[in-house]
């Protein structure tokens, strides 16, 4: 296939929900976008202008052939969209340390495989957008899914260093920090059995909680547009939808803050 001429931009979990939607919202705006994940689709990308690449970011062959691929059909990569992720429900002190494990090979180390084999060539072209998708679960974060919360409470300290290491490069590195949104995030999720746990009546509570807010939540598509925004104008962090920088601000001015709510949240 001959290089395409569009500047390109890469966007992992790109099978559905946030992936999906800033995937393609950024073809409509007239990049050549790259929708990187296991399995293709299950309605054609190639539908939205968004061309498929096969990815496993947990595989650091998998992550090589993709960026391989985009790279030699793309003839100017302009960016990355970090977003591929899930998410696992249980109690620190009960779920297994695999699962643990996993759950931080695809979020944390699946964002770092992607990152290391990107940025290379935007560094030599001295130009470039990196966008990491992280969770308001990282500042504020969710009993019952810390570990999840931990994961990204990592991807930010991970991107805001790098920020400051691309510094003069051209390169630009934002997060993106989405509280709840309607997304078939939950459907992935690894539930476990919280009848089976000591915390049972909690646990119980708590996934209520979440299984009910998400449906009410804003749609994908309002992280698309702020993944949007900073690939066209870089900023250090945005938070969506744009009211929960008041919970972060809160939460610096008035630590334990979020524990209160979500606490309250869960009776």
């Amino acid at each position: 296939m001959p290089p395409v001429m569009d500047p390109a931009v890469l966007v992992t979990g790109a099978s559905s929900g946030i992936g999906a939607a800033a995937a393609a919202l950024l073809a409509r705006r007239g990049f050549t976008v790259f929708g990187a994940s296991r399995r293709p689709p299950a309605s054609p990308l190639g539908a939205d202008g968004v061309r498929w690449v096969a990815m496993d970011v947990r595989d650091d062959e998998s992550v090589a052939a993709a960026v391989a691929r985009v790279r030699a059909e793309a003839a100017s990569l302009a960016g990355v969209v970090c977003n591929a992720g899930n998410g696992i429900f249980g109690s620190v002190e009960e779920v297994p340390i695999e699962l643990a494990r996993e759950q931080f090979e695809t979020n944390f180390f699946g964002t770092l495989r992607t990152l290391r084999a990107v940025l290379p060539a935007l560094r030599a072209a001295g130009r470039g957008r990196v966008v990491v998708v992280g969770s308001l679960a990282g500042r504020a974060p969710i009993p019952f899914q810390a570990h999840y919360s931990a994961s990204k409470a990592a991807l930010d300290a991970l991107v805001l260093a790098l920020r400051n290491e691309l510094a003069g490069t051209g390169v630009w590195a934002s997060l993106v920090e989405p509280g709840d949104v309607a997304t078939p995030f939950n459907d992935a999720m690894r539930w476990g059995d919280p009848a089976a746990s000591a915390y049972a009546e909690r646990a119980r509570r708590v996934e209520r909680v979440v299984r009910e807010s998400l449906p009410k939540a804003p749609g994908p598509e309002v992280v698309a547009r702020a993944i949007a925004r900073v690939i066209e104008r870089p900023r250090r962090e945005v938070f969506v939808p744009g009211y929960y920088r008041l919970l972060v601000w809160a939460e610096r001015l008035l630590p334990g803050l979020a524990d209160v709510a979500v606490r309250w949240r869960a009776r």
